[in-house]
């Protein structure tokens, strides 16, 4: 240390020669990202050495990522391993600092070794707080990826043991709190959220949008119990987990805890050397993101800004770039905290920005909200309705991207613009200035996209999306950008000349279509052939179903044979649609609604014996929910012996065509709307697509069918039959217009088969008829062109195509029946065959059993939270029952079903 001298900020400069040393406490995000930052603005002959201590053995990873680990074990670590490897710059994992001397500059390792610093950075993070309850020992967190590991191992290691799902109780309610009840329910686990906000993320958002959210996650099958708090952890006396107290004095049944409801700094090692700490913990800096003793930075979540200290990815790297800079001469200062969140779980998507909830006075806020969908757009803009001040976003946040960027800025258009739930376009990409911040975690400007693009005499272009990320940054951490990010890209090849990438996903460059013609050509049959073709890696959650849809479509073959079953999702594995309480749904195909009183009399009986609940639902099928999964082949039995096949509740496919009875018994009618519904469902049934679809057949113009809601309309004319397409249900409503009209029956079928080949072919991933067809160049009259006037010359290959499928077809639980290996994916968990399980528990209302809601659970005296319940034999229609009194009603609630 002879001859060390410092400046102003207490940065330490050595004689030329002898190297700078630099170390880091820590091995998380900050951490990487101040290495990486430090490599950026190294010069050549520079003499530094940075060793980054870590604690966890991992390199650094993302933990905003953690809960994609939860389903796919999925390697979380950040950037290139590379950077460990370059020269000056070393990771010693598992390396935990015991103690520090600032006077000497010197740091001591748990295993006794003493490290000389010229400059210490504290990026120690934070740890997961536990509340101070009795039995909170015996929870968990959700922090670390042994965190994640072990909570995967556990959840499947309950249900081994009980053989049930797991109940889990989350406690907390914001964005890490979601991702792990989200992430444990897909494991297998029944979650339960306890929050003491009365809605969820309230710390980011107002009650409209808590309330959607809050809507779309007990749609996940997840139970809320907001308002509370946890008072005490019930344990048995060996320590297992039997339940959660609440502040309002419910109990809720649990087998596993998890804490979630914030972090703790983890500043211990700061307060034993006198720096400086914010009132609520962790180290407090200055705007150049130094401490109190001259040599010492700190940065990341132990930082403390305006007294608080902040669990978000681009404030940490904000604050790594601002010391890297400093330590290279530099005066950047840190600009202050930007709390922008996005969340998308299981397809709920919820995004807030700015100032969300309103407090700058005057300021205006445009509100769409549906709370029947789970919508909710608010965009805050000052007085004058021009310049953005915020935004919250539940169940369509689609205009965060445009919008983040312009926060502060005057709006390119009216706000209602950019709600899109209201049916509004945003304005183009193309239009963002080039000194907007598109990457807020990296701090990435819309220019310096636009160079990277472009490329100069210097520096290559990047024209493909992996590469652009991986050169700006952009998009590499939260990911919340990629789409505008991606936007941008297309629309800068596109002004160049440059044909666009439209490829699948980082495993396939190839579009869905051009892998559909791909395979099709080749006759390719087989997932590891395909990827070995076009692919590379093992494939993700995006080309897997791809690969199955587009195999299943043109095999005809069994959707769970050739290793195509891990690719499938939960609900095509089983052959059934799994509901809210980890039973499933049995929907036997119903041809055009029509059944005979027989085969009406055996789905009564099933019902019966199996105590189903059932339901007649839109599409004129009966569904039956209720049943376990290693009931459903003694169910489908029955089924298939009265005649009845799968009605392929659980796939993207044909669904229903629903008519009205027509011509044979109405005296509207002018065509047989029935025998016509009942030859197109036969001939359609069990045809993958990109996205589910419908049909439907009307006898009149009257509608009675609702024919133009669906993806393939009929409607009855004196003349004949009028056809129309595209349309569809769900978020976004659309009516089918008209494809042609006065067709008879042959010429009817010949076009819907072209159509719905065509758009098989060609259809995006997950892309309804609706968005297909307006996305298509020429739109309707470009599908009109194909479809009735051969304009592509491929008429007769899409009805050949069509052929194959009809002359192929089998029906997949007459097929599995047949077949024991088939049948051994329907096993059951249970340890001891005919035990019920303790955890489904029904409430029989309006005389039919169905899931109990989380306040009628409680009701249930279970698991030695008090006296216990008797489960009902699980081969019997009767059992033990409880009868209680709620919202001035009875119920009987079943357990063990």
């Amino acid at each position: 240390m002879d001859n060390v001298t410092f400046d102003a900020a207490g940065a330490a400069t050595r004689p030329s020669g002898v190297p700078r040393r630099i170390v880091v406490i820590g091995g998380g995000p900050a951490a990487h990202r101040f290495a990486e930052a430090m490599q950026a603005r190294s010069k050549p002959g520079e003499d530094s050495e940075l060793l980054v201590l870590g604690d966890e053995r991992h390199l650094p990873y993302d933990r905003v990522a953690l809960s994609r680990r939860l389903v796919d074990s999925e390697d979380l670590t950040l950037g290139d391993r590379a950077l460990w490897e370059a020269p000056g710059i070393a990771y010693r994992g598992g390396s935990r600092v015991d103690s520090i001397d600032p006077a000497g500059r010197t740091v001591t390792l748990a295993d006794g070794e003493t490290l000389s610093y010229d400059e210490l950075v504290f990026a120690t993070g934070s740890s997961a707080t536990v509340p101070p309850i009795p039995g909170a020992e015996a929870g968990h967190v959700y922090r670390t990826i042994e965190d994640v590991d072990f909570l995967v191992a556990e959840v499947a290691r309950l249900r081994e043991r009980l053989g049930r799902p797991a109940n889990v109780v989350v406690v907390g309610g914001g964005l890490l709190g979601l991702e792990a009840a989200g992430g444990l329910q897909r494991l297998g686990g029944s979650a339960t959220i306890v929050h003491s906000g009365r809605w969820l993320m309230s710390a980011q958002l107002d009650e409209g949008a808590g309330q959607a959210l809050g809507r779309l996650i007990q749609a996940q099958g997840i139970s809320l119990a907001l308002g509370n708090r946890p008072t005490e952890v019930l344990t048995s006396p060996t320590g297992r987990v039997l339940g959660v107290t609440l502040t309002d004095g419910t109990q809720l049944h649990a087998d596993l805890v998890v804490f979630s409801i914030g972090i703790t700094p983890r500043d211990e090692l700061a307060r034993a050397v006198g720096l400086d700490l914010g009132p609520r913990g962790g180290i407090e800096i200055t705007d150049a993101c130094g401490t109190s003793i001259p040599g010492i930075w700190a940065i990341g979540e132990v930082a403390s800004v305006n007294g608080s200290c902040v669990g978000l990815v681009a404030p940490a790297n904000a604050m790594a770039e601002v010391v890297a800079d400093r330590l290279h001469g530099g005066a950047a200062v840190f600009p202050g905290v930007d709390d922008a969140t996005k969340l998308k779980l299981s397809g709920v998507e919820v995004a807030s920005f700015g100032d969300a909830l309103g407090a700058t006075e005057h300021s205006l806020e445009v509100v769409y909200a549906d709370p029947a969908r789970g919508l909710y757009q608010k965009i805050v803009v000052t007085n004058d309705a021009k310049t953005l001040l915020g935004g919250i976003f539940v169940g369509d946040a689609s205009p965060y991207t445009a919008l983040r960027p312009l926060l502060g800025r005057e709006l390119g258009a009216e706000p209602s613009a950019y709600l899109s739930a209201a049916g509004a376009e945003p304005p183009a990409s193309s239009d963002l200035p080039d000194d907007v911040q598109l990457c807020s975690c990296n701090n990435v400007s819309v220019g310096a996209v636009r160079a990277a693009i472009r490329g100069d005499e210097h520096t290559e272009a990047c024209t493909e999306l992996g590469p652009l990320k991986a050169c700006t940054r952009a998009g590499t951490q939260c990911g919340s950008c990629v789409p505008l990010v991606k936007k941008i890209l297309e629309t800068e090849l596109t002004r160049a000349g440059v044909t666009v990438s439209h490829a699948l996903c980082e495993h396939i460059a190839l579009s869905r279509s051009e892998l559909f013609e791909s395979v099709r050509i080749l006759q390719l049959t087989d997932f590891d052939e395909i990827m070995g073709r076009f692919g590379s890696g093992l494939g993700c959650d995006i080309c897997k179903p791809v690969i199955a849809s587009i195999l299943a479509t043109q095999t005809s073959g069994y959707i769970l044979d050739g290793g195509r079953g891990a690719l499938q999702d939960t609900n095509d594995r089983a052959l059934a649609n799994m509901q809210k309480d980890g039973t499933y749904s049995v929907v036997p195909r119903i041809p055009g609604g029509e059944i005979t009183p027989a085969k009406l009399k055996v789905i009564a009986e099933v019902a019966a014996d199996f105590n189903l609940y059932t339901k007649i639902t839109g599409g004129q099928r009966i569904d039956l929910f209720g049943a376990r999964l290693e009931q459903l082949p003694d169910i489908w039995k029955i089924l298939v012996e009265a005649g009845f096949e799968s009605g392929q509740a659980y796939g993207k496919s044909l669904r229903t065509v629903k008519s009205c009875v027509g011509s044979t018994w109405c005296r509207f009618g002018v065509q047989d709307s029935v025998a016509m519904a009942i030859n197109l469902e036969l001939r359609y049934r069990g045809l993958r697509a990109p996205h589910k679809f419908k049909l439907g057949v009307s006898g009149c113009a009257r509608e009675c069918a609702e024919a133009r809601s669906k993806d393939v309309g009929i409607i009855a004319t004196d003349q004949g039959w009028n056809l129309y397409v595209g349309g569809n249900g769900g978020f976004q409503p659309a009516h089918a217009q008209l494809l042609a009209q006065d067709l008879d029956d042959e010429t009817l079928i010949r076009y819907i088969d072209r159509y719905l080949m065509y758009y098989i072919r060609t259809g995006d991933r997950l892309q309804r008829t609706a968005r297909w067809q307006e996305d298509l160049e020429g739109g309707l009259d470009h599908v009109r062109d194909v479809v009735c006037n051969d304009s592509l010359g491929i008429a007769d290959e899409l009805e050949a195509a069509m052929l194959v499928h009809v002359g192929n077809y089998e029906d997949e639980w007459a097929a599995t029946l047949k077949d024991p290996e088939r049948l051994r994916r329907f096993r059951s968990f249970v340890n001891a065959p005919g035990t019920a399980d303790p955890a489904l528990l029904q409430v029989i209302e309006r005389d039919q059993p169905r899931p109990a809601r989380p306040a009628e659970r409680e009701a249930v005296l279970v698991s030695g939270l008090s006296i216990p319940v008797r489960p009902r034999d699980a081969t019997a229609n009767s059992g033990a029952t409880t009868t209680t009194t709620t919202s001035e009603r009875t119920i009987e609630l079943r357990q063990g079903v």
